[in-house]
């Protein structure tokens, strides 16, 4: 596509994104689905470049100022430059020089000029919002939660994109297996940092097509999730549920770990979020999951398992404000109205599906936020309503499940290691908290 077009093509784009009405993602998907004439490298560059713009919305914003022309084209022309920018980091100058004379041949005199411009900009010279790129009700809670070096850490991390993770099916294939199959059609990746299923893939390939993935030897997964079902540390034969399963990912991994013995349901509110579950489970090879779509945290459904479960998981509904490198339209478009909502339906799921852990039993309460409110504030309160439930050290129970540097990922209680907390500053995955209670015999 001719540059001009294609710069077209981003603005156009970005004028619909940017109305908020509906997730970016989604926004993105259809616009790449209704122009069959697009090929892969012009999809991949509307993405990127939308994603940048949401990432640094209020720094280009405030540059696009400064400009003259529709504000969506100087916002494209922003957000390519600033997709460059993070091409930088990988490719060597001749290319990044390159990549910039492409933008360059769509831009007018004036426009080239004024790019110039914009570049010339130091970071020490704007104000702290042009820096961090967060909305103020989001800034300042977290300014309360780190020390200024690690907000500041956080909040050019969350301006990154995030990385790309997978988790090996331990039902299918081992972790040396899938990373020999990677590399043979040559992709790279090595084993992730803390999950011991998970590979760390270098770059963004597609891999669809392998056949590695149509055998469901692996999944596409965050590291941090895959470690909220290593919390739950589901055993061969027992009664299981992943009470907000969505589509499925958490539940996929917590199968496995079962060996597809015994017993998991898949709750969750949303039918059409499940039958995103099925291709997945059919590739699995599990045969222990049984999705299940509920009304509501009271159903009578799950008042017929209640007292019978031996492992419960609560990934809540949330902000997912930690996930912000992957859906960086999530600060702009959720409202600070909404958390105390959250927080409430939180506490009210969290109870509801309490009920169904069995004396001895665990139960984990898991959120992709990064906000107190959302997090320790909602796990606090249910251990202090909650009598029968005795919270465990999170540091310890991943530290029996062979995860490296378990202390390092935990914070909270007398000894550090209450909560599990992973931030993208300091692990690389997206931002995720857990809480762990074992019910009394």
């Amino acid at each position: 596509m001719h540059p001009k077009a294609l710069l077209d093509a981003c603005a156009e784009l970005l004028g619909q994104v940017l109305t908020f009405e509906h997730p970016a993602d989604a926004v993105v998907a259809r616009y790449c689905r209704e122009r069959r004439q697009l090929g892969p490298r012009e999809r991949a560059t509307l993405g990127d470049v939308t994603y940048a713009v949401l990432r640094r919305k209020l720094l280009l914003e405030q540059l696009a100022r400064s400009g003259s022309g529709a504000q969506a084209r100087r916002l494209a022309i922003l957000g390519f430059a600033a997709v460059q920018n993070e091409q930088a980091r990988a490719l060597d100058p001749a290319a990044t020089r390159g990549a910039r004379d492409f933008l360059k041949s769509a831009l007018s005199p004036l426009e080239s000029q004024w790019l110039d411009q914009c570049d010339s900009v130091q970071p020490q010279d704007l104000l702290a919002p042009h820096r961090h790129n967060l909305p103020e009700w989001v800034a300042a809670p977290l300014r309360q939660q780190l020390d200024e070096p690690g907000f500041w850490a956080l909040a050019e991390a969350l301006a990154q994109s995030a990385p790309l993770d997978l988790r090996v099916n331990i039902l299918k294939a081992r972790r040396e297996q899938v990373l020999q199959e990677l590399s043979q059609v040559g992709i790279q990746a090595a084993p992730s940092q803390h999950s011991p299923w998970g590979l760390r893939v270098q770059g963004k390939p597609s891999l669809a097509r392998l056949p590695a993935f149509a055998s469901g030897a692996f999944e596409v997964q965050d590291e941090g999730s895959q470690l909220l079902a290593l919390l739950l540390d589901a055993r061969r034969g027992e009664m299981v549920v992943d009470f907000c399963a969505g589509a499925g990912g958490k539940t996929l991994a917590i199968g496995a770990a079962m060996r597809s013995t015994g017993r998991l349901y898949a709750f969750d509110v949303s039918a059409h979020r499940l039958e995103g579950l099925k291709p997945r489970l059919a590739r699995s090879g599990l045969s222990n999951v049984h999705p299940v779509a509920i009304a509501h945290e009271r159903d009578e459904r799950i008042k017929r398992l209640a007292g019978k479960m031996d492992r419960v998981l609560v990934d809540a509904p949330c902000s997912g404000l930690g996930t912000l490198r992957r859906s960086p339209d999530l600060k702009w478009r959720q409202k600070p109205e909404a958390i105390a909502e959250l927080a409430q339906q939180q506490a009210a799921i969290l109870a509801g599906a309490a009920r169904l852990v069995k004396p001895g039993g665990r139960l984990v309460y898991a959120t992709c936020s990064v906000l107190e409110q959302e997090n320790e504030a909602v796990a606090r309160a249910f251990g202090a309503a909650q009598g029968d439930f005795e919270p465990l050290e999170v540091a310890d129970l991943l530290a029996q499940s062979r995860v490296a540097d378990a202390a390092a990922l935990a914070s909270g209680g007398e000894g550090g290691g209450r909560f599990l907390r992973l931030w993208p500053h300091l692990h690389g995955t997206d931002g995720f908290f857990a809480a762990v209670w074992q019910r009394r015999a």
